[in-house]
């Protein structure tokens, strides 16, 4: 599937070719080793390494207002999103949509389940003067009215993303246009994971007050026997 970014004005086309989702990317190692215990004592075994890539299909990004889900037990989770180009590393925003029901069994199959929602905006990385100042929040809902508050920090929260990208190339052997790299997000405001029927996700820069976002309704499935 051929997704358009607009840039500067103009429409950038990319075809994704292989596509990672980078987790445990907190630059606080203190609590991320917290969450790892936490999870350990419910029974999701410790990640292998820190940051850890999954591997998710190609097809699962998608610039669609709607995607399809089994069950009510998914969430999304705003991050920024690069995009290799042929001109360059693009910067937007997604959702790392996640079955948390299967989650607690396997996060590499939970994040399979799911698609990966992307903005339709994007900026050119090379011109973002201060990517640790940009503001990541997310905001959700059940009815498509009224928003919450869901999330809300800045990318200082996350690894550098040129250390994410460096990590991201030697995983997949190579970053060949088309990669497109989910690098990760911030905590909910609650503390709490939140299943919603609407997601909306920004990173904005603070600098320019430049806006991308990405938002999103979910189709829930039934689930039956």
């Amino acid at each position: 599937m051929l997704l358009k970014f607009t840039v500067e004005g103009e429409t950038i086309g990319v075809t994704p070719s292989q596509v990672v989702i980078a987790g445990w990317t907190g630059r606080d190692m203190a609590a991320v080793q917290h969450h790892i215990d936490e999870l350990a004592a419910i029974g999701v075994p410790p990640p292998s390494t820190v940051p850890l890539y999954y591997r998710v299909g190609a097809a699962l990004v998608t610039q669609a207002d709607t995607i399809d889900v089994v069950g009510g037990g998914s969430s999304g989770e705003v991050e920024p999103v690069l995009v290799v180009t042929g001109r360059g590393l693009l910067l937007t925003v997604g959702s790392d949509h996640t079955d948390r029901d299967l989650e607690a069994h396997s996060i590499a199959f939970s994040k399979q389940l799911a698609g990966k929602p992307i903005g339709r905006h994007a900026v050119r990385l090379a011109t973002v003067a201060d990517v640790d100042a940009l503001e990541l929040s997310s905001q959700i809902s059940d009815d498509g009215e009224s928003f919450a508050v869901y999330q809300r920090g800045t990318v200082r929260a996350i690894r550098p993303l040129d250390e994410l990208i460096e990590g991201a190339r030697a995983a997949l052997g190579g970053l060949p246009e088309g990669t497109i790299i989910f690098c990760g997000t911030v905590p909910t405001t609650s503390g709490e994971i939140v299943p919603s029927i609407h997601f909306r996700g920004a990173l904005r820069d603070p600098a320019t007050g430049e806006t991308l976002d990405v938002r999103y309704a979910v189709n829930r499935l039934p689930v039956v026997s």
